[in-house]
């Protein structure tokens, strides 16, 4: 096990995100940021404090439950959610990108919920191996893995301390 990102280096990368989104987005006032369950949501919780510390500005967040449209689990959850994202700039929120796969079952669950205006997309950590064409608009470190270790992002509502590490 090697600590990538401790506490303090975790909050710098979110803090540096937020920066990130408001320099290309200019304004708050149509985004909406919109977590994948369950840490994207705890890191877009945080981005959402950044950008209300650094503009005073609320910005709404949500949690998307993207389960149901994944192509690789037989299991399909009912859509229960409701996300309003018509005509909004959405900023899809994941803590580690690996293969693509989540981000292209966020894609769809996004679309299926309705047309927003734009839908970048924010990562803590990206690992690489993408078996899709996804990349992402915000990321916070890139970590160079090889397909044998793991990346974990713990987050102090599940894991009790915030830290990146590679297994």
């Amino acid at each position: 096990m090697k600590i990538i990102l401790d506490e303090n280096a975790m909050s710098r990368s979110l803090k540096r995100i937020s920066f990130e989104i408001l320099e290309k987005n200019k304004t708050l006032h149509n985004i909406v940021l919109v977590g994948i369950k369950t840490r994207g949501f705890y890191l877009a919780e945080k981005i959402a404090d950044f950008l209300k510390k650094i503009e005073g500005i609320d910005v709404e967040y949500i949690a998307l439950d993207v389960s149901a449209f994944r192509d690789d689990h037989k299991k399909k959850n009912l859509i229960e959610q409701v996300v309003d994202i018509d005509n909004k700039i959405v900023v899809l929120v994941d803590d580690v990108l690996f293969t693509g796969r989540t981000v292209r079952a966020a894609l769809d669950a996004l679309t299926y919920y309705g047309r927003a205006k734009a839908i970048q997309f924010a990562v803590l950590v990206d690992r690489g191996h993408r078996e899709l064409p996804i990349r992402a608009d915000f990321v916070g470190k890139n970590i160079p893995t090889s397909l044998h270790e793991n990346v974990k992002v713990l987050v102090t509502p599940f894991d009790n301390k915030n830290e990146v590490i590679l297994l």
